[in-house]
């Protein structure tokens, strides 16, 4: 076993982000039998919605990045380890959760789910990259949120790519756009990483100081150093 990768899922958070996609399934499979889905596969669309929204922003919290410098001077490269850890908690996420939906493949069923589970990983694994892993979150709880409240509207062929959250499973327009999403997001995010954490105003002020002292030494009398 590498003697690294305990290390790398510890700073990581891999084992809270397993524990939490745990949660996150049973609260599914709660919520399906709370919402008598099976009566009604139509009753499911808050559950194939909101269960791969929280499993993405689990997931999202785990791609965070300590330090650019030192992943840019490491001696491997880490976009193997970076997709492997991407590709492994989707491929997670992806098998646990369609137990919460399972039947009714042509409608709200695990292929919806599926579908769902990699198109907001992907916006997830997108906006880690830009926005960092904090806040990973909030394009893909903005968007999804907005295509469930517009889901009343008239349906048409531009709604099947733009509203794919909430289509049914065998529609293409949806596929089409969350895999899109979903290569788009792990392909950034393997080659640059998350966006690393920025340095708190009390951390600046300190690492600020050490220049000034440094300028400081060096001016001074010779005799004093």
């Amino acid at each position: 076993m590498n003697p690294g990768l305990p290390l790398y899922a510890r700073s990581r958070a891999l084992p809270q982000t397993l524990a939490a996609l745990a949660a996150t399934t049973g609260f599914a499979v709660w919520a399906a039998g709370a919402l008598d889905a099976y009566l009604d596969p139509g009753r499911r669309v808050p559950v194939v919605a909101l269960a791969p929204l929280l499993a993405a922003a689990v997931i999202g919290v785990s791609l965070r990045s300590d330090s650019d410098e030192l992943d840019r001077t490491a001696v491997r490269p880490w976009w193997p380890r970076r997709l492997t850890h991407l590709l492994a908690l989707t491929a997670l996420a992806s098998a646990v959760l369609p137990v919460a939906v399972a039947g009714h493949a042509e409608t709200f069923g695990p292929p919806a789910m599926i579908r769902n589970v990699l198109g907001c990983v992907g916006i997830v694994a997108l906006a880690a990259v830009v926005l960092g892993a904090r806040l990973s979150w909030l394009p893909a709880f903005g968007y999804v949120s907005a295509a469930y409240l517009a889901s009343s509207a008239p349906h048409g062929r531009a709604a099947t790519v733009w509203a794919w959250p909430v289509q049914p499973g065998a529609q293409p327009g949806a596929w089409a756009a969350a895999l899109a999403a979903f290569a788009l997001g792990t392909a950034l995010y393997a080659v640059r990483g998350g966006a690393p954490r920025r340095l708190t105003p009390r951390g600046r002020g300190h690492h600020a100081e050490m220049p000034s002292i440094r300028a400081s030494a060096a001016s001074a009398p010779y005799g004093w150093r």
